[in-house]
C-alpha cells in the first residue's frame, strides 16, 4: 500500500536552548552546565566561546571578571577555568543563581566564583570597581545594552576588556572610551571584544 512520502521529523524551534552545555577549556573543562528552558536564556554557542577565549587567553591569568547577565554562568566560569583570579556572576533569576552556587561549590577552587542574585543594572550602581574583564550578554528581548554599558564604565579598570554579545543586526556598542579589538558574527549574534583606552596624561 502506497502511504505517500514520509513526513520529515519535526525540528525543535531554533530559539529553544540546549538541555546542557559544557565548559570547554581550562581546569574545569567538561563541567556540565544545565540550560533550563527560560525566556531570554541563550547561552553563548561553543564555537563563539572558543573564539572569544582564544582572543582573551593572554589577559586572563589573574584577571578580575564580572559576568553581568550570567544565566548558565558559561562565560564567567569559563574565564575562571582558564586562569582568571576571580569572577562575580550576577543573575536575578533565583533558580539560576542557586544552580550557579551549587556548581561553584563542587568545583576545585570554586571559591573564586561569587554568585550575586540581583538585577544587573541595579547591582552596577553600587558594585565594587577595578574589574579587568566584563561580559555583557543580556536577553535579546530587552534593550539593556545601552544602560548596562554606560553604568559599567565606573566599575572597570583603566585598561579593562569588554565583551558584548547582541543580536546579529544590533549596533550595541560602548562609548568612545572603548576601542574595538575583535568581532565576529553568526546567523544569530554579533559578538565583539573591546579594550578600554587609558586616560591621556594631562
Amino acid at each position: 500500500m502506497n502511504r505517500g512520502p514520509a513526513k520529515p521529523a519535526a525540528r525543535p524551534p531554533a530559539s529553544r536552548p540546549p538541555g546542557a552545555i559544557r565548559i570547554i577549556g581550562g581546569d574545569w573543562r567538561g563541567t556540565k552546565l544545565s540550560v533550563p528552558d527560560r525566556d531570554g536564556l541563550r547561552p553563548t554557542a561553543d564555537r563563539v566561546r572558543e573564539t572569544l577565549f582564544n582572543w582573551l587567553q593572554p589577559m586572563l591569568p589573574g584577571a578580575r571578571v564580572v559576568d553581568l547577565f550570567a544565566g548558565t554562568g558559561a562565560l564567567g566560569l569559563e574565564a575562571v577555568s582558564r586562569g582568571a583570579r576571580e569572577a562575580v556572576l550576577v543573575e536575578r533569576d533565583p533558580a539560576l543563581a542557586e544552580e550557579l552556587r551549587r556548581i561553584a561549590s563542587k568545583l576545585p577552587g570554586g571559591d573564586r566564583v561569587q554568585v550575586v542574585r540581583a538585577d544587573a543594572l541595579a547591582w552596577l550602581q553600587s558594585a565594587p570597581g577595578g574589574f579587568d574583564l566584563v561580559f555583557v550578554d543580556p536577553p535579546f528581548a530587552g534593550d539593556l545594552w545601552r544602560t548596562a554599558l554606560a553604568a559599567l564604565e565606573a566599575r572597570c579598570a583603566d585598561d579593562a576588556w569588554l565583551y558584548v554579545e547582541s543580536a546579529h543586526d544590533s549596533e550595541a556598542v560602548p562609548g568612545a572610551a572603548w576601542r574595538l579589538h575583535r568581532e565576529g558574527r553568526t546567523r544569530e549574534v554579533r559578538y565583539a571584544l573591546y579594550r578600554r583606552q587609558r586616560p591621556s596624561a594631562t
